[in-house]
Parts: C-alpha cells; sequence; structure tokens
C-alpha cells in the first residue's frame, strides 16, 4: 500500500514527487543550505539519484 505523502515546503522548495523519507531528510538538510541547493537536489532525486549522490552533484553544481 502506497502512503499518502504531505507537501513540505523547506525554504520556499516544494518537496512533492519524492517519498516521505526523501522529504524528511531534506528538511532536516535545508537548515544547512541554500534554496539553490535544494531545489538541484530535489529534481535530481526526483530522477531517481540517492540523496547523497545528489548532494555530491549539487555541492559541485551550484555550492552550498
Amino acid at each position: 500500500m502506497a502512503s499518502k505523502t504531505k507537501t513540505i515546503k523547506v525554504k520556499g522548495v516544494s518537496l512533492t514527487g519524492l517519498s516521505a523519507r526523501q522529504q524528511q531528510a531534506m528538511k532536516k538538510h535545508g537548515k544547512h543550505h541554500t534554496a539553490k541547493h535544494l531545489r538541484d537536489m530535489k529534481k535530481r532525486m526526483a530522477k531517481g539519484t540517492s540523496f547523497t549522490a545528489a548532494h555530491k552533484q549539487s555541492q559541485k553544481a551550484v555550492g552550498r
């Protein structure tokens, strides 16, 4: 049974499309990173990249 995901926004970035677990991780992660970084990570994770890989790629692409 698929769990319903509630719309969560972190620094103005909607996390719709990510799993509940990914949304919680991004909520914690958002305390240390910019909205631009979070937006880039969300885009990568929605395509299937893992949290860690998306973070590393986003760090290189857009910075903190």
